[in-house]
């Protein structure tokens, strides 16, 4: 570990270089990630295009930086350079000498046929850690298929327990590249931790599949050693979980937990205690069969109150308990704005950003300040300077197609 980064302990990854070559969402966030806690991710894009995340649903004033790409980039520099081309190859093994980690989300053997696989980055750093992410292993059985966040959703049972089969259809966020996302993070960072002990690098591979298996290890139990029949209520009838419509139409959140005090205390502020001396309703192991029974007798007592009304009944008596708010709701929260997960950011381009922060704080702190996420190739020059190229040979590549550099 550098002197730089033992002197930071708010940016722990402070003085680690990584080589980020992702696109969409699972390698980006997991990029995003290590650049939270300090690292100085480069980010290696196609020049011209870059991440195809750039122009999905670009409604801003700049160019190929939609609020996908922004989302999953922030903290990362920007190196436009086509890996197409042999002579770009030659730069990416000239910089890896000063790199800690390769980070990847291509297909299976994308980067081998290029001459740019684990065994031949190993040979120029030894110390390199490398980490690939895909959707299937490329010694496996689907290592031709492409994958999306759906796909990975879909293999892993999650969306079955997520969608109503009355209705199918996809809904909320993407779980499958974010949980793979996490999952490569914190090997990464394991990784790191490691190779201060062993001073070597090694390889980390990553699927899809098994992140975001491994996203729900509870369902997965449910099914190995309960042998219960999993499905969309499992979960929610175990937590004693539910959301109800109150008199108003609004929505409220409520979970009683293993905390039979919990049931009592939701029964009486609904104001139909009578309901606990139900057979089928008296403990938690009557419930959790009986669960859509129970919902069913629950929901007409929440109809008689107003959400804000409920709320304050179940705070009384320290039920935990929400509204279900939308997303321009919650981000205007008391908890939200008093977290400071937000700050607005001025962009010389694009004007002011609301953007997020690193969820953890360390020693009170939220990391180094952001300056917006990168314009493609924003960075090219300085990076390669950095590199040891002169500006000639930089003029040179660009010249050659090689690389790029932003338009005014």
């Amino acid at each position: 570990m550098s002197e730089v980064a033992k002197s930071q302990p708010e940016n722990p990854l402070a003085g680690i270089r990584v080589l980020e070559l992702g696109q969409y969402i699972a390698g980006p966030l997991a990029g995003q990630q290590l650049a939270d806690f300090g690292a100085e991710v480069i980010k290696i894009e196609r020049p011209g295009t870059g991440d195809p995340f750039r122009v999905y649903d670009n409604r801003g004033p700049v160019p190929n930086y939609a609020y996908n790409f922004r989302a999953f980039n922030r903290k990362k520099k920007s190196l436009a350079l086509d890996l197409q081309k042999p002579e770009a190859r030659e730069v990416l093994k000239r910089m890896i000498v000063d790199i800690d980690v390769l980070l990847e989300n291509f297909r299976p053997g994308v980067l081998d046929r290029l001459g740019l696989g684990y065994e031949t980055l190993k040979s120029i750093n030894p110390n390199l850690i490398y980490c690939s992410i895909s959707g299937f292993f490329g010694d496996g059985p689907n290592r031709e298929r492409p994958a999306f966040d759906t796909i990975g959703q879909a293999l892993t049972g999650m969306l079955d327990i997520f969608s109503n089969p009355d209705e199918p259809r996809m809904r909320g966020t993407t779980i499958a590249d974010q949980a793979t996302a996490l999952q490569a993070s914190n090997a990464i960072m394991a990784a790191l931790f490691g190779r201060e002990r062993t001073k070597t690098g090694c390889k980390i591979d990553l699927t899809m599949i098994d992140a975001t298996a491994s996203f729900m290890p509870d369902i997965y139990a449910a099914h190995t050693d309960a042998r219960l029949e999993v499905h969309a209520e499992l979960r929610p009838a175990g937590s004693q979980a539910f959301v109800l419509r109150c008199g108003d139409d609004e929505i409220i959140a409520v979970q009683m937990g293993g905390v039979p005090k919990n049931f009592i205390r939701v029964l009486d502020a609904a104001g139909c205690p009578d309901l606990a001396n139900d057979p089928l309703f008296s403990d938690r192991a009557q419930r959790v069969p009986n669960w859509s029974k129970f919902l069913q007798a629950l929901a007409p007592h929440f109809r008689k109150y107003s959400r804000d009304e409920l709320l304050a009944r179940f705070q009384e008596r320290d039920i935990p308990c929400s509204p279900v708010l939308s997303i321009a709701e919650a981000i205007e929260s008391s908890e939200m704005t008093h977290s400071g997960l937000f700050e607005t950011v001025d962009h010389p381009k694009a004007g002011p950003l609301k953007m997020m922060k690193r969820a953890a704080r360390i020693n009170n702190s939220r990391g180094l300040e952001q300056t917006g996420p990168a314009l493609l190739g924003e960075h090219t020059t300085a990076i390669l300077r950095d590199a040891g190229y002169t500006q000639e040979e930089v003029m040179a590549l660009i010249d050659a197609g090689v690389i790029a550099i932003p338009t005014a």
